[in-house]
């Protein structure tokens, strides 16, 4: 016998069908049935009970994927017996559930997907056929923002990027046009120092960034100090007073020194599991009090020579987190820092280490964070082992570890800056220091360009020491060189202390000079012991 289907209505999502019209499809189906004797039953598609939970059309993040339930009313379907439904062909099982039958969806995969609901209707000579399309998207969407490009520092600031097509974007939370390329663009007040744009696709996934708005890092001229040194009443007025004389603008504070003791009672969990939470200086005070004098506060963390943690870590069982060698000892750090001096820049917890003192400390009202020893040890690479580095080089480590601390800082609006080397810029392999990667995610490049620390014949000077100007302004200009095209400013570290030759006034003002001749006006000087030649410098133009 032929079975003979007519469509008479179909919907999705489902639509309840008025009383007059089930009568009226009651009575065409009885009429059909009758005429139509001898030529075969008739059946008819029927409107369904609808798909509820599950609309046609849908596009499901993975959050709405994995609660997805579907269900349809049991009385219209005319109970589970009678109720067939596939997804993507295959057969999904119904389970009762008082006056609802619910449909054990299993999980849903990325892309598209196709769910049928038929069975045989309680209008006679009817069945019915529901269907639904959706998508699975788990995706987040494209955002792409170039840090702008700020020439004049009181002018508005334009910011421009590209997101996915079918993404909204916001600024601040507030919603900006888009044009059918996905290119957005947005003029931010002047004095912003950061604004937040985030993009949200249909499936609600979301993408989000903290964009910088300042531009270039003004210009700082700024004197090293210990926290030990921040202590002692003489060397903190001295500092102070070249800051009141207009001399220095800046105050570089150290955060996390070189024995990995931390300055302040800092409240990072590791800080104080391993008692490297010190308090030698109360840092809202300290920072109070050098703002007050009319400087900015850097905070100097000593990265990866660390060897509180690195002893700690090792005691701990948990030896990952030190630089080993390729036996799995301790890595003496090329025979003059100790055995257990530094920490694995590739190790996750160490990584985490450094970067949540960067954002305390940017919390607490430090201005930059400037990182130091922020590389491998010295010595041969084939004597070292950097446990879960992977296939990533030193430098690659290195880099990342910088640019997921600018990321993690940029919503405080604090600036980023990197003490290196002054041979990284010709040897960056040397101690895994990348200048022309670090430029791309630092505020600042600080070289160490110290005369007494180059070896005889660099840069064509045979005796460096005794040349202050000519090494110190043939170095830095590579560092111009790689930072050319960037917003990245070269700050230099200039060497304020005699080790072989005496360093008077004018030594250092050659290497002030040397750094001007480069286009480069801020510097930071290092006195390990906080005793600045004042003689030595000029009062700051703008001051």
């Amino acid at each position: 016998m032929t079975t003979k289907h007519i469509s008479y209505a179909t919907s999705s999502p489902y639509r309840p069908s008025r009383p007059g019209r089930r009568r009226a499809l009651i009575a065409t189906a009885v009429a059909l049935a009758l005429t139509g004797a001898g030529v075969g039953a008739w059946t008819f598609l029927a409107p369904g009970p609808g798909v509820h939970g599950l609309a046609d059309g849908a596009v499901l993040n993975g959050r709405k994927a994995a609660q997805v339930s579907a269900y349809i009313d049991a009385e219209t379907a005319g109970g589970k017996d009678k109720v067939r439904a596939t997804l993507d062909g295959a057969v999904v099982p119904i389970k009762a559930e008082g006056t609802r039958l619910k449909l054990a969806i299993p999980r849903l995969t990325e892309g598209k997907h196709v769910l049928v609901v038929e069975g045989d209707s309680s209008l006679p000579f009817a069945s019915y056929r529901e269907v639904v399309g959706f998508t699975v998207d788990t995706t987040a969407p494209d955002l792409k923002v170039a840090d702008p490009e700020i020439k004049n520092v009181t002018d508005p600031v334009i910011v421009t990027g590209k997101a996915s097509t079918d993404a909204k974007v916001s600024v601040d939370g507030k919603e900006v046009p888009v044009d059918k390329e996905g290119v957005f663009k947005i003029t931010v007040p002047k004095g912003t120092p950061v604004v937040n744009i985030s993009a949200v696709d249909r499936a609600g996934n979301l993408t989000a960034k903290a964009v910088s708005t300042r531009g270039r890092r003004p210009m700082i001229r700024a004197a090293h100090i210990t926290a030990i040194g921040w202590g002692d009443k003489t060397l903190r007025t001295n500092v102070l007073a070249l800051v009141r004389s207009g001399k220095l603008n800046a105050i570089e504070l150290d955060v996390k020194d070189e024995d990995g003791e931390v300055g302040y009672a800092s409240q990072v969990p590791l800080a104080r599991q391993i008692g490297s939470a010190k308090g030698y200086y109360d840092a809202r005070k300290a920072i109070a009090e050098i703002h007050a004098a009319g400087a900015q506060v850097i905070g100097r963390i000593v990265a990866f020579r660390d060897p509180m943690l690195a002893t700690a870590a090792w005691k701990a069982g948990k030896r990952d987190q030190v630089v080993q060698t390729p036996e799995g000892e301790a890595y003496a750090g090329g025979g003059h820092y100790g055995k257990l001096a530094f920490t694995n820049f590739a190790d996750p917890t160490v990584r985490k280490y450094n970067q949540d003192l960067a954002v305390e400390a940017a919390q607490l009202g430090f201005d930059d964070i400037l990182y130091d020893y922020v590389r491998r040890p010295d010595g041969p690479l084939s004597k070292m082992r950097f446990p879960g580095i992977g296939s990533a080089t030193p430098e690659q480590a290195i880099t990342s570890f910088v640019g997921d601390t600018r990321i993690a800082m940029r919503p405080h609006a604090k600036y980023l800056g990197v003490s290196v080397f002054g041979i990284a810029a010709t040897r960056p392999k040397e101690i895994a220091q990348d200048i022309a990667a670090l430029v791309k995610v630092s505020d600042y490049i600080a070289p160490m360009v110290y005369p007494s620390h180059w070896g005889p014949g660099e840069y064509g000077v045979a005796n460096p020491d005794t040349a202050p100007y000519k090494i110190v302004q043939r170095s830095l200009a590579d560092f111009a060189r790689l930072a050319k095209g960037t917003q990245t400013e070269i700050v230099p570290w200039l060497q304020d202390f005699s080790m072989g030759s005496h360093y008077g006034p004018t030594q250092v003002a050659e290497q002030i000079k040397a750094a001007e001749a480069n286009k480069m006006k801020s510097f930071i000087l290092w006195n390990a012991g906080a005793r600045y030649q004042g003689a030595a410098l000029q009062q700051i133009a703008s001051h």
